[in-house]
């Protein structure tokens, strides 16, 4: 299944600083070219004088119209931002041409031609950028961490239920029920943003599982009264690292393990911290680093710089730290 193409997000701090710097690279390549090789900068701030306030507006008019955007196809997104380059382009140049006379003036058609190839170059980029950070070889990779559970939970889990069912057949019925869910998630198509309460919902019936299957020897704290719960998040970016902690963390225990899920507001972001305790002879470590390495891709893609994932041990704890930006649901 090919990655499906979609418009950068124009509000993202990270977008809107290489758009900065591909349009400033754009205007030395175009400064290059008219100069005659002594009056470089002067071409240069000729170029600049029109383009960066234009990129300015182009950058504020495509983050309001953002609403509008998402709702289109990708095709139909793309001619409107055409479209709304060339309206703001050309009534910024009659606007400069009134104001600012130059005695190397730029023409019209020069104009108009370097918002153009501009533009072409700058979604050009970011499509690419898209699908090389969703090829089919990492679509593929992704898959098959979100669409099973590790052998071993499933054996272990079916065994459990197989105990209870005699004993305890409704708490078995309980079990069986939050596999099926978890089941019908991991197998789903988890590619768009899904509401923060809805992953914590998943993360709650993976460890209901795990807590009757490994008993007093997992203790779950969960700390997210102030989550904001309008933010949406892409899907299995919790669960997996949860799993990864009951994994890593719990289960070569002799004794009991804490697990700590926390998450709070900070500003515009949000934080999600997971901590576990820390075995240093694990024998799992290749699996949880391509877990997070494929969790850190699917924040760049969504969130780009606006986002992170910090992994680190902090004296016998393991602790996973991810910052996001609290993106709504578009309406």
């Amino acid at each position: 299944m090919t990655p499906t193409a979609r418009l950068p997000n124009f509000c993202n701090l990270g977008i809107m600083l290489r758009l900065l710097v591909m349009v400033n690279l754009l205007c030395i390549a175009a400064a290059v070219v008219r100069s005659d090789g002594r009056d470089l900068w002067q071409q240069f701030l000729l170029i600049s004088v029109v383009a960066q306030p234009v990129m300015i507006l182009s950058l504020l008019a495509t983050c309001a119209m953002r609403p509008m955007l998402v709702k289109l196809n990708y095709w139909q997104g793309v001619v409107a931002v055409f479209a709304l380059e060339a309206l703001i382009g050309t009534l910024f140049w009659f606007v400069v041409e009134a104001l600012l006379p130059f005695s190397q003036p730029i023409l019209l058609w020069q104009y108009i031609f370097f918002f153009v190839f501009a533009t072409a170059a700058v979604l050009l980029y970011f499509d690419l950028r898209a699908r090389s950070l969703s090829p089919a070889l990492t679509e593929a990779r992704l898959q098959a961490l979100q669409a099973r559970i590790r052998p071993h939970f499933l054996f272990n889990s079916i065994n459990a239920v197989l105990s209870l069912i005699r004993a305890e057949p409704r708490r078995a019925e309980r079990m069986l029920e939050d596999m099926s869910d978890l089941f019908r998630v991991l197998m789903a198509d988890n590619r768009k943003l899904v509401p923060l309460a809805d992953e914590i919902a998943l993360c709650r019936k993976y460890l209901e599982i795990e807590t009757i299957r490994l008993g007093e020897r997992l203790t779950v704290r969960w700390n997210i009264d102030n989550m904001p719960k309008v933010a949406m998040v892409p899907p299995l970016i919790l669960q997996p690292l949860v799993e990864n902690a009951v994994y890593h963390g719990i289960e070569p225990r002799d004794g009991a393990g804490e697990l700590r899920i926390e998450i709070e507001p900070r500003g515009k972001q949000f934080v999600i911290r997971l901590t576990n305790p820390y075995h240093s002879e694990s024998s799992h470590v290749s699996g949880n680093r391509m877990a997070i390495a494929n969790i850190r891709e699917r924040l760049q893609l969504h969130f780009d710089a606006e986002a992170s994932l910090k992994a680190e041990v902090q004296q016998d704890k393991y602790v996973v730290t991810i910052t996001m930006p609290v993106e709504k649901q578009d309406i």
